[in-house]
């Protein structure tokens, strides 16, 4: 059978091996050791020295583990102005004449959503209305999330029954009112020998806080920086904290300045992208993750620091609330106010300075002064998020794939969580 993909992540080509984005990569390798012949449809991009050995890990980019596999390259493209939306109208009849020529091909179809790519696929795929589909939707599904018209319009149409046909729509959390094949679902990093080797963290001090994700507006990266610095110059904290920065971005030149600006060079320490592997020693040594976003799918930082026993400190969006427990597996940045982004650039949304920000500081800093508690929250998130390894990801993308299959008592199991509303 063919599993053909239908993606916004760049991918670049190297003796013969096709790169991309590791995590991408990683969780799309475990959907393709069940067919024998994959397709990936996505933009084929070049870079400087792309003759050269790229060591993935180094670059924080994996290749696909599969020995048949066909990539067919389709243009970039965007609508973010007009020259941008003037060039994609001239280049959409040939992609839409790939994407239609890859479904035609194809015996099972994955689609990655939301994303220009997506899109378009999510036009196509009505066509072929008999073939087996899945659509991976990593934003944020919730009904009420404020976002751009493209994103609605996808999430509009896969649950659509009658244009969607014969598709399971993997979201994140489990939302009222949703059509039947709209399917709850999670994603996972770690496997279960990696719980056996999480050592229990002390929580005497000083404290380390961790930011993991990319350096972008929406992510907010900047208000972590300034959170940090409140904890120890702005408040009567007798301990130090320190932030650790892991991702790279348009923001980090921005980030840069501040630091150096406010003097913060012995509290904040940007790392940039950096392997999984250097990645687990962080969430290992800190004890904290914070992560105060205008909008997420399903916030893979904080998960994974959860695994490692971080408390975590995020906003209550999508369904982060559902993964902190309401307050009681770690601290909602926001919770008595409405977190939106106003557009793209997350201008609107949590900030240190705002009032809610005070609150919420001081929140922060009643728990740093209380050990006992801090324990108790780090071990209901380790114990939360230790049950999504990636054997049961593994376990639900099998699900998916061949639920015709399953004997009523496994359709019975969830592997999706439950967002209570």
């Amino acid at each position: 059978m063919r599993f053909t993909i239908f993606t916004q992540i760049d991918h670049r080509k190297n003796y013969g091996q096709y790169f991309s984005y590791a995590p991408y990569i990683r969780e799309m390798n475990l959907w393709l050791k069940y067919f024998d012949e994959v397709e990936v449809v996505g933009a084929l991009i070049r870079k400087k020295g792309e003759d050269k050995e790229v060591r993935g890990k180094e670059k924080n980019e994996l290749c696909y583990d599969h020995c048949n596999l066909k990539f067919t390259p389709i243009p970039s493209f965007n609508l973010l102005n007009f020259n941008n939306a003037l060039k994609a109208a001239i280049r959409l009849p040939y992609i839409f004449f790939k994407i239609i020529n890859a479904m035609h091909r194809a015996d099972h179809l994955h689609l990655r959503c939301p994303g220009n790519v997506g899109l378009i696929a999510c036009l196509c795929q009505i066509f072929f209305p008999s073939k087996p589909k899945t659509v991976k939707y990593a934003g944020n599904w919730a009904p009420q999330a404020k976002q751009p018209w493209t994103y609605k319009f996808q999430k509009w149409i896969l649950s659509n029954t009658f244009f969607s046909r014969n598709v399971r729509v993997l979201v994140y959390g489990k939302w009222p009112e949703q059509t039947k094949n709209v399917v709850p679902f999670f994603t996972a990093s770690f496997s279960e020998k990696d719980i056996s080797s999480i050592e229990e963290k002390d929580f005497s001090g000083p404290f380390t806080f961790l930011f993991v994700g990319n350096l972008v507006p929406g992510k907010k990266p900047l208000e972590s920086v300034k959170l940090v610095e409140r904890i120890n110059f702005g408040t009567d904290q007798e301990v130090s904290v320190n932030l650790e920065i892991y991702g790279e971005g348009p923001e980090r030149k921005k980030l840069e300045t501040y630091v150096k600006e406010k003097q913060l060079g012995q509290l904040i320490t940007l790392k940039g992208n950096r392997p999984l592997e250097e990645l687990k020693g962080a969430y290992q040594k800190a004890h904290f993750v914070i992560l105060p976003s205008c909008s997420e799918g399903w916030p893979k930082a904080i998960a994974e620091g959860m695994f490692f026993g971080c408390i975590p400190i995020a906003t209550p969006v999508s369904c982060v609330p559902w993964m902190l427990a309401n307050g009681s597996r770690g601290i909602l940045l926001g919770e008595n106010q409405e977190i939106r982004f106003k557009n793209q650039e997350g201008k609107k949304g949590w900030s240190v300075d705002s009032g809610q920000g005070a609150e919420d500081l001081k929140k922060i800093s009643q728990l740093i002064d209380n050990p006992e508690k801090m324990k108790r929250m780090s071990e209901a998130a380790k114990e939360w998020s230790q049950q999504y390894t990636l054997e049961r990801f593994e376990e639900a993308i099998k699900e998916v794939l061949y639920k015709e299959q399953q004997t009523p008592n496994h359709k019975q199991k969830s592997a999706s969580p439950t967002v209570n509303r």
